[in-house]
């Protein structure tokens, strides 16, 4: 079997899934508020205020990473946002597995270097501007 020459398919796939799988817990926050994000800053000292950030990478990131406008900038607000998510809710998941086996972090750590990867290899040649 052969595939395609070129790496524009694949910057793609990992742009549109990671972007779209991020972007539904934003509309999720969208629909349902940062209360829960809000008291998670507060208990760690942190203003509460600073829970409306998670629609930058929840929301903003990952539709510029979907439309590959901007996305290096949009998977660097989800790389921020997964890793504020991993230290604030799933910090005492880090070294746990599940019943299953798996990873208790698992997706984080997907959506996390999925979007780390995604910065570091730019958007390919399937997107709007080369950012």
């Amino acid at each position: 079997m052969r595939f395609p020459a070129g790496n524009g398919a694949g910057k793609l796939i990992l742009r549109l899934i990671v972007g779209a799988v991020v972007l539904f817990h934003g509309i999720a926050k969208l629909f349902g508020g940062v209360g829960y994000i809000a008291g998670l800053l507060a208990d760690a000292g942190l203003p509460r205020y600073f829970a409306y950030a998670v629609y930058l990478g929840e929301v903003f990131g990952p539709v510029l990473m979907i439309l590959g406008f901007y996305a290096r900038l949009g998977a660097l607000l989800v790389a921020i946002n997964m890793t504020v998510a991993i230290a604030l809710v799933h910090r005492h998941e880090i070294f746990s597995l599940t019943s299953q086996g798996a990873w208790a972090i698992e997706l984080q750590a997907l959506l996390l270097f999925g979007a780390i990867s995604s910065m570091l290899l730019g958007p390919g040649r399937l997107a709007f501007n080369d950012r």
